[in-house]
Protein backbone atom coordinates (compact mmCIF):
# COMPACT_ATOMS: atom_id res chain seq x y z
CA UNK A 1 0.00 0.00 0.00
CA UNK A 2 2.70 2.18 1.03
CA UNK A 3 4.52 1.93 -3.14
CA UNK A 4 1.47 3.46 -4.90
CA UNK A 5 0.98 6.52 -2.23
CA UNK A 6 5.06 7.31 -2.56
CA UNK A 7 4.91 6.47 -6.82
CA UNK A 8 1.70 8.90 -6.94
CA UNK A 9 3.42 12.00 -4.24
CA UNK A 10 6.84 11.45 -6.52
CA UNK A 11 4.82 11.79 -9.65
CA UNK A 12 2.84 15.00 -8.33
CA UNK A 13 5.75 16.68 -7.19
CA UNK A 14 7.51 16.27 -10.54
CA UNK A 15 4.06 17.84 -12.18
CA UNK A 16 4.50 21.04 -9.88
CA UNK A 17 8.28 21.45 -10.25
CA UNK A 18 7.69 21.61 -14.11
CA UNK A 19 4.55 23.81 -13.53
CA UNK A 20 6.52 25.90 -11.01
CA UNK A 21 9.60 26.19 -13.78
CA UNK A 22 7.34 27.05 -16.74
CA UNK A 23 6.36 30.63 -15.10
CA UNK A 24 9.85 30.85 -13.39
CA UNK A 25 11.80 33.90 -14.48
CA UNK A 26 14.98 31.80 -14.28
CA UNK A 27 12.97 29.39 -17.51
CA UNK A 28 14.77 31.25 -20.47
CA UNK A 29 11.42 31.96 -22.40
CA UNK A 30 10.27 34.11 -19.24
CA UNK A 31 13.63 35.98 -18.84
CA UNK A 32 14.35 39.52 -20.17
CA UNK A 33 17.90 38.57 -21.67
CA UNK A 34 15.96 36.65 -24.15
CA UNK A 35 15.32 38.86 -27.32
CA UNK A 36 12.08 37.84 -28.03
CA UNK A 37 10.95 39.96 -24.57
CA UNK A 38 13.11 42.66 -24.69
CA UNK A 39 11.98 46.13 -26.04
CA UNK A 40 15.17 46.39 -28.12
CA UNK A 41 12.34 43.42 -30.52
CA UNK A 42 10.54 45.86 -32.29
CA UNK A 43 7.60 44.02 -31.66
CA UNK A 44 8.02 44.69 -27.99
CA UNK A 45 9.28 48.48 -28.69
CA UNK A 46 7.25 51.65 -27.34
CA UNK A 47 8.28 52.81 -30.92
CA UNK A 48 5.90 50.04 -32.88
CA UNK A 49 2.52 51.91 -33.20
CA UNK A 50 1.11 48.92 -32.51
CA UNK A 51 2.30 49.45 -28.77
CA UNK A 52 1.52 53.80 -28.89
CA UNK A 53 -1.35 55.36 -26.93
CA UNK A 54 -2.08 57.24 -30.33
CA UNK A 55 -3.38 54.09 -31.86
CA UNK A 56 -7.19 54.61 -31.72
CA UNK A 57 -8.79 51.61 -30.03
CA UNK A 58 -5.80 50.01 -28.79
CA UNK A 59 -6.14 47.39 -26.70
CA UNK A 60 -2.53 46.34 -25.60
CA UNK A 61 -2.34 49.18 -23.80
CA UNK A 62 -3.02 49.07 -20.08
CA UNK A 63 -4.86 51.21 -17.46
CA UNK A 64 -4.89 52.70 -13.97
CA UNK A 65 -8.34 52.87 -12.22
CA UNK A 66 -8.48 56.29 -13.39
CA UNK A 67 -8.33 55.49 -16.83
CA UNK A 68 -4.33 56.72 -17.36
CA UNK A 69 -2.60 54.48 -19.85
CA UNK A 70 0.20 52.91 -17.33
CA UNK A 71 1.55 50.98 -20.45
CA UNK A 72 1.23 48.13 -22.85
CA UNK A 73 0.91 44.00 -23.36
CA UNK A 74 2.41 41.97 -26.22
CA UNK A 75 1.26 38.75 -26.92
CA UNK A 76 3.90 36.41 -27.47
CA UNK A 77 3.86 33.80 -30.46
CA UNK A 78 4.08 31.09 -27.53
CA UNK A 79 0.89 32.13 -25.99
CA UNK A 80 2.60 34.27 -23.21
CA UNK A 81 2.60 38.04 -22.75
CA UNK A 82 5.03 40.91 -21.84
CA UNK A 83 4.10 43.79 -19.91
CA UNK A 84 6.06 46.81 -20.54
CA UNK A 85 5.69 50.59 -19.01
CA UNK A 86 5.09 53.41 -21.63
CA UNK A 87 8.85 53.83 -21.67
CA UNK A 88 9.21 50.20 -22.68
CA UNK A 89 10.91 48.75 -19.51
CA UNK A 90 9.52 45.29 -19.29
CA UNK A 91 7.98 44.94 -16.11
CA UNK A 92 6.11 41.79 -16.47
CA UNK A 93 5.00 38.54 -17.99
CA UNK A 94 2.11 35.90 -18.03
CA UNK A 95 3.56 32.73 -18.93
CA UNK A 96 1.94 30.62 -22.13
CA UNK A 97 -0.64 28.82 -20.66
CA UNK A 98 -0.27 24.98 -20.90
Amino acid sequence: MKTPVVLFALITSAAAVAGDYNSSPNNYENSPHNFENSSANYNNSPHNFDNSPNKYGNDRLTHDNAGNVTGYAVPKDNGGVNFFDPHGDRTGYLPPTQ
